[in-house]
């Protein structure tokens, strides 16, 4: 490709429909050990037109894991080797706000991180690394996947905050009006530590969130219907398989060097000095942090 890096490959987290994009050939499973544990599940590979890319179920084939229980570090682990390069991150959420009712589309921009109990960073002791995430998704890579959408036909709001929580129950009535006063725009329990784990690895990160309800702060919400929120989820499965299929031929002109350093995030942020490192870690870190290990070998 045109003034772009050799083998880019698109990476896709997301719900199980997610594979039956039209157009993927080639299609094949593959499992990969990380040094993290196992993965949610195996990776579907296969190529949209010159596109390589890669999906993973976030919660497995047949949604064994809760989101507590996904090990986020072993799944951006796999996809880094794999050679992913960009993630597009594709969510069910609730809406904290009126102008954005379920089946909407949000192009998230910010994270406000309500988790407690997961594993946040792939580095620690022994190997000590301070990220930036002060813009936590990649300006180009959401730019493609609000075009997408348009040229989909899908309603898209560019520009919105994420708030993750722990789960898997949904917040109380206190809560969710609580978070609306903060001015947060959608809720979702997945895309914490993930965005956070992307950052570190230094892959290219978006977030697409689907609403399929309002929180429970909206006063017709107890009004929903289990069979609504279904029919909602299932043509939101239809609007993403749509959103990629129309994102991916935009690889053929990603830049060679991300014009927002994500693929360069690491740069400056390893503190701890060669000689203090820990040889078991740093094993572990073969992928997320090869780059600057092996530079720092030399």
């Amino acid at each position: 490709m045109a003034d772009g890096v050799s083998r880019a490959v698109l990476g896709v987290i997301g719900g199980s429909g997610l594979y039956e994009i039209e157009g993927l050939v080639e299609q094949r499973w593959e499992s990969v050990e990380t040094p993290w544990g196992p993965p949610s599940d195996a990776f579907l590979r296969g190529r949209l037109g010159d596109v390589e890319m890669v999906f993973l179920p976030r919660h497995g084939r047949g949604h064994p894991h809760a989101p507590s229980d996904i090990n986020y570090r072993a799944n951006i682990d796999a996809m880094k080797r794999l050679g992913v390069t960009d993630i597009v991150s594709l969510s069910a959420c609730g809406s904290f706000r009126e102008d954005l009712p379920p089946g909407s589309f949000v192009v998230v921009d910010q994270f406000v991180d309500r988790t407690q109990a997961r594993a946040r960073s792939f580095f620690g002791n022994g190997m000590v690394a301070h990220v930036s995430m002060a813009h936590p998704v990649c300006s180009r890579l959401g730019d493609w996947c609000e075009a997408a959408a348009r040229h989909a036909g899908i309603a898209v709001h560019r520009g919105g905050t994420y708030l993750a929580i722990e789960g898997p129950q949904f917040s109380t009535l206190a809560e969710s009006k609580l978070f609306r006063q903060w001015g947060l725009d959608v809720i979702g329990m997945t895309n914490l530590p993930e965005a956070r784990l992307a950052r570190e690895a230094e892959i290219c990160y978006a977030t697409v969130a689907m609403v399929t309800d309002y929180d429970c702060w909206h006063p017709d919400h107890d009004a929903v219907e289990v069979q609504a929120i279904i029919e909602v989820l299932v043509a939101n499965a239809d609007k993403a398989r749509r959103l990629v299929a129309s994102a991916a031929p935009a690889m053929s002109d990603r830049p060679a060097v991300c014009p927002h350093g994500c693929d360069r995030a690491l740069e400056d942020a390893l503190i701890t000095a060669p000689e203090a490192r820990d040889p078991a870690l740093l094993a572990k870190l073969d992928a997320v942090a090869g780059r600057l290990l092996a530079r720092d070998a030399k």
